[in-house]
């Protein structure tokens, strides 16, 4: 089904209540019934009904003009968590990554044409943007997006590729579908990614997939770097092993605990059952 087919049982009304919700967040935690009905490409009228319901049923509180999400929100979100046995089997990991590397790391996956972080260990802020549990990024222009997308099914790849809106978030963006293909070709081959400021000026990343004891492709881990101090030549010899030690140690959990539960059918991650990573280039 393309992006924009809707099938019989759909109900139009909850995807609108479901995307005023999203319309907050941390550049917007309070908007006016205006700018909610804008952002949502609503009427008024409807904007209006939306949010009222919602605050009936406490998830909005509303303060004269201004809306705001409530914590109860969080419940939402809380029972996909509860759920989840990947981000609590790679915690543990992601901590003593950052601790042997110094740098931020995260677990993330597939949905839809984003990635969603579902684990996270910082170290120091280093984009402008504050990352988060829950936090969203085009996965076409991101390291673990990439390894994520590389491992889908060719055909699934192609489709999300043919309809996909490659904006140019900064001048080294890749917007060219081609050469996005050949990238994740490549990514596929050498088990992992490396994206040098494309999502932000003055950040780069690398990547690597996670897979469960089949070989399906679950989630990706990343460490994300300044590349004022980090050049591409030195992720690749000094973070990438460490990074590929770590994604082994969690393999090797979940082969014990058995299915990671990463939600194919919520997330819109996709399991993917292709050879195993290239080994780590020499330190």
């Amino acid at each position: 089904m393309l992006p924009g087919d809707r099938a019989p049982h759909f109900v139009r009304s909850f995807e609108r209540g479901l995307a005023v919700i999203r319309s907050f967040d941390a550049e917007h935690p309070a908007r006016t019934l205006s700018e909610v009905a804008h952002t949502c490409d609503l009427t008024r009228a409807a904007a209006r009904r939306l949010l009222l319901t919602l605050a009936d049923l406490g998830y909005v509180h509303q303060d004269g003009r201004l809306f705001r999400l409530t914590p109860r929100v969080l419940e939402l979100g809380y029972s996909y968590l509860a759920g989840y046995t990947l981000p609590q089997i790679a915690e543990p990991h992601l901590e003593q990554l950052v601790t042997r590397v110094g740098e931020s790391s995260s677990l993330c996956v597939l949905d839809g044409d984003d990635i969603v972080y579902v684990a996270r260990v910082p170290t120091r802020r280093i984009m402008t943007a504050s990352l988060t549990v829950g936090t969203r990024f085009p996965a076409y222009v991101t390291s673990v997006g990439r390894v994520l997308l590389a491992h889908l099914p060719e055909e699934e790849a192609e489709l999300r590729l043919t309809h996909a809106e490659l904006k140019p978030l900064t001048t080294r963006t890749i917007t060219a579908p081609d050469t996005l293909r050949a990238e994740l070709r490549r990514v596929r081959r050498q088990g992992y990614a490396i994206v040098d400021q494309e999502l932000e000026e003055g950040l780069r990343s690398v990547a690597a997939p996670v897979r469960e004891r089949d070989g399906a492709v679950v989630a990706g881990v990343n460490i994300a770097v300044p590349a004022g101090r980090t050049s591409v030549d030195s992720i690749r010899q000094d973070l990438l092993p460490h990074l590929l030690a770590a994604v082994a140690r969690i393999e090797a959990d979940l082969r014990i605990t058995g299915p990671a539960r990463a939600a194919s059918h919520g997330t819109g991650t996709h399991r993917s059952s292709s050879s195993r990573r290239s080994p780590a280039p020499p330190a």
